[in-house]
């Protein structure tokens, strides 16, 4: 019995002393920041507004990226009309000439992979977000990707997250707040391997 006791008088002890050690001064654990699939609403199942899926569902975040990059795709294409010989026409040659043909589908598989690639690598969790294309050195060389018309330059990239930020303004995602910053962020991260002359 006075064994038992003593046993429970030590436990009592390591956790008052436990309790005690811990004041107001002591530094609280940093708050752990949500993806940047999360902030973009995450798996919340809504309504998928897009050219034929109405009525089916899609995830938040899902939904957000895919319009950032529809977005961002109307603007390069705006780009390459405007300038037929320059800045960004030659990297989309081979798929540009599809679209001039009245060929829409390898853009709407671009698109697919894009959202793919973005939600995949910002949060997006799920078997939908799976992300099953190139790596992005093979993805931006047209030797290993006939998809791409030529090697990306520094200037070039540069004109490229300048359009993904402008789509993002345009889907509710305003410069200055941190959502923003931290998209900059993932798109600087895949400068290295993009930029391939």
């Amino acid at each position: 019995m006075r064994n038992f006791s003593k046993i429970t008088l030590s436990v009592l002890l390591v956790a008052s002393a436990a309790f005690t050690s811990c004041s107001d001064d002591d530094p609280k654990p940093e708050p752990v920041e949500e993806s940047i699939y999360t902030r973009l609403g995450g798996t919340k199942m809504v309504p998928d507004d897009g050219e034929g899926n109405e009525g089916q569902m899609i995830e938040a975040g899902r939904l957000a990226f895919r319009k950032v990059v529809n977005s961002t795709v109307g603007l390069i294409v705006a780009d390459v009309e405007a300038n037929a010989s320059g800045n960004l026409s030659a990297h989309f040659a081979p798929l540009l000439t599809e679209v001039g043909a009245g060929n829409t589908t390898k853009v709407a598989v671009l698109v697919d992979n894009l959202t793919d690639f973005f939600s995949f690598n910002t949060g997006g969790t799920n078997p939908v977000n799976t992300y099953s294309g190139l790596n992005m050195v093979d993805a931006h060389d047209p030797a290993k990707n006939p998809r791409m018309g030529t090697k990306s330059s520094d200037a070039d990239y540069t004109k490229f997250v300048g359009y993904v930020g402008a789509a993002a303004n345009t889907n509710g995602v305003p410069s200055s707040s941190q959502l923003y910053k931290d998209i900059v962020v993932v798109l600087q991260s895949l400068r290295a391997p993009i930029v391939q002359k």
